[in-house]
């Protein structure tokens, strides 16, 4: 019984539950179907909203788009109305500047039919003078004939030996006055171009002998040189094929070979041996070879040097190490290759001063004296010899005509040839620079001097630029104004009459007097 009462009032709880939560769940759906209805409600309104202002705004864009295209319409009508406008305007001038030039033709075509019969007119009046003028000529001419007794033909015959006799005679006596206007020019002109040539170039010289001194660091480097019995210094004399002279001069030996390579590698190499301390023959074989190879080395960058620095090019690569040979080889003791390029820039001044052609000039000067890298070794002139080389290696024939005639050993065909053997007289000539020159440049500034002291009250002299000018410092206590003007007077006379020299000497007499007191 109790539990059928628990059981009724758990049922009648849950039915009481159960309604209560039914009405919850009704009450809540309720509100959420009305909330959902108020946002829906909203939504629709902000869409309807957002419509209106979107339509709204698309009537403005519209409305600018439409304005904008109206102003673009407007003003591209404007544009081709004023393109319009200047095309007809162009057209107006055209039409206007054609009209006047149909005018003009108009006007020039009346004057050219005017012309043309003014033309007409005089040609006939000209043809009947011609008629009336040729007769008169003809019956001159017959009456001419008639008292000279000679025809036409004669007569022209005479008149042009004449015309022909006379013009002879103006003409030796216009190539008389050039001829003597040229020899009066020529030399001062080739005097000014000569002394221009010097002046722009200076260059140090180097006396060279046969012979090449080697120093020591001792004497008994000497018997190490000569070896045990003398095959140290016979296996150097056979490899290098330069004689070696041992003899009592304290620590130095002699090398002596006509041929300056072979006396150059040898040098070279007693230096090496000496530094290194290792003297044997096959030490000394072994060091020449590689002392050989460096001297070719170098003789070829010599040859490549001297004609790069001349800026010519197309030389056979042969001639090229034939040039660099002249390094070591010498010429009254002047270095040739030296000498070849001094002769290559004196040549190159002069021909540009002449106009003409200054590449040929610097390749002539450069190559003249050629065969002198090989004349110890082929028999004949060294011109001989450079010429044959030259033309071997297909040298410009006016290049090998310079070889052959540099010491006027046949006529030049070029003036190149002439100023190539005008550059090697002035670069063998300067002072100093062959041992001949030197010597006797030597003496004459001794003599200079000796005659310029041999006048009493002189005090000091010196010969100085180069015995260009003789400067004289007198006592001014013995020599008076007058007596230094007579002095410098006749010592210039004097050494006119006695002395041999190029160009002038300037005496300079110089009488100078100072008085010294001191304020104490």
């Amino acid at each position: 019984m109790i539990n059928t009462e628990y059981l009724l009032i758990a049922l009648f709880a849950s039915l009481i539950i159960g309604l209560v939560l039914s009405l919850i769940y009704r009450t809540t759906l309720k509100s959420q179907r009305e909330a959902m209805e108020k946002e829906r409600t909203k939504i629709k309104e902000e869409a309807r909203k957002e419509a209106e202002t979107i339509k709204r705004e698309a009537s403005i864009e519209a409305k600018d788009i439409v304005y904008q295209a109206k102003l673009d319409a407007e003003k591209e009508i404007r544009e081709r109305r004023s393109e319009q406008n200047q095309f007809e305007r162009r057209l107006r001038q055209k039409e206007e500047i054609i009209e006047k030039k149909l005018d003009q033709i108009e006007k020039r075509e009346y004057e050219l039919n005017k012309r043309e019969k003014d033309y007409n007119l005089k040609e006939r009046i000209i043809q009947e003078k011609e008629t009336h003028y040729n007769q008169l000529i003809k019956d001159q001419t017959q009456l001419l004939e008639k008292i000279s007794r000679l025809s036409l033909e004669e007569a022209r015959q005479e008149f042009m030996k004449r015309i022909e006799e006379e013009s002879r005679f103006e003409a030796a006596k216009l190539a008389k006055k050039i001829e003597e206007e040229a020899k009066e020019t020529a030399e001062k002109k080739s005097k000014e171009i000569i002394g221009l040539a010097i002046q722009r170039y200076s260059s140090d010289y180097v006396t060279d002998a046969t012979v090449t001194a080697v120093n020591l660091p001792n004497d008994e480097m000497k018997g190490r040189i000569i070896g045990r019995e003398g095959r140290n210094i016979r296996a150097l004399e056979a490899a290098t094929g330069v004689d070696l002279i041992v003899d009592d001069t304290p620590e130095m030996v002699i090398l002596s070979a006509f041929d300056p390579v072979r006396r150059e590698i040898a040098r070279l190499s007693l230096e090496r041996l000496i530094t290194d301390g290792r003297i044997h023959p096959t030490r000394i074989e072994e060091i020449v070879e590689k002392v050989k190879k460096e001297v070719e080395t170098n003789i070829r960058e010599e040859g490549e040097k001297a004609v790069f620095d001349f800026g010519l090019s197309g030389i056979h690569p042969e001639l090229i190490k034939l040039l660099g040979r002249l390094k070591y080889r010498t010429s009254y003791g002047q270095n040739v290759l030296q000498h070849s390029r001094e002769v290559a820039y004196l040549s190159g001044i002069m021909a540009v001063e002449l106009g003409v052609d200054v590449k040929l000039a610097k390749r002539a000067g450069l190559l003249h004296d050629i065969g002198k890298a090989v004349d110890h070794e082929v028999e004949g002139s060294h011109q001989e010899i450079g010429a044959n080389i030259a033309k071997k290696y297909g040298e410009n024939q006016k290049v090998i005509n310079t070889i052959m005639v540099h010491h006027g050993e046949g006529d030049p065909a070029t003036v190149e040839a002439a100023l190539v053997a005008a550059a090697d007289a002035l670069s063998a000539a300067r002072p100093g620079v062959r041992k001949e020159s030197i010597e006797s440049y030597l003496k004459r500034l001794e003599k200079l001097e000796q005659m310029a002291l041999s006048y009493k009250g002189i005090d000091k002299c010196y010969a100085i630029q180069a015995g260009r000018e003789l400067r004289i410092i007198v006592k001014p206590e013995d020599v008076s104004d007058e007596m230094s003007s007579m002095i410098s007077r006749e010592l210039a006379k004097k050494i006119e009459s006695e002395m041999t020299y190029p160009g002038q000497i300037k005496v300079t007499v110089i009488r100078e007097s100072r008085y010294v007191e001191y304020a104490k």
